[in-house]
């Protein structure tokens, strides 16, 4: 069974770069036509996907972030980690790693932006 754990600081401070990382048991980051992506839900909205990495290696952004968003990955650990820099307090979300096509979804951690 594929299970997916974030991980990362709770809270970061405004103009900081908050990295999460999303490691993968029970299956492969290289598996084939495999996507992953991270998805954030602010406090009473919806959820935003922020950005995702393939099996290959291959990124793609939601370019209402700003280019403040980058994914990479350790296919030696099985982990890719989102990066988002210069936050704000509207960063402040549960931000969550998923395969969205085969349903995986991690837990989700609590990232709050504050003085």
């Amino acid at each position: 069974q594929v299970q997916l754990q974030e991980s990362g600081p709770g809270l970061v401070k405004p103009s900081q770069t908050v990295s999460l990382t999303c490691t993968v048991s029970g299956g492969s980051i290289t598996t084939n036509d495999y996507y992953w992506s991270w998805i954030r839900q602010a406090p009473g909205k919806g959820f935003e996907w922020m950005g995702g990495i393939f099996y290959s290696g291959s990124t793609y952004y939601n370019p209402s972030l700003k280019g403040r968003t980058t994914i990479s990955r350790d296919t030696t650990k099985n982990q890719f980690t989102l990066h988002l820099a210069s936050v704000t307090p509207e960063d402040t979300a549960v931000y969550y790693c998923a395969n969205v096509k085969v349903g995986y979804w991690g837990q989700g951690i609590q990232v709050t932006v504050t003085t």
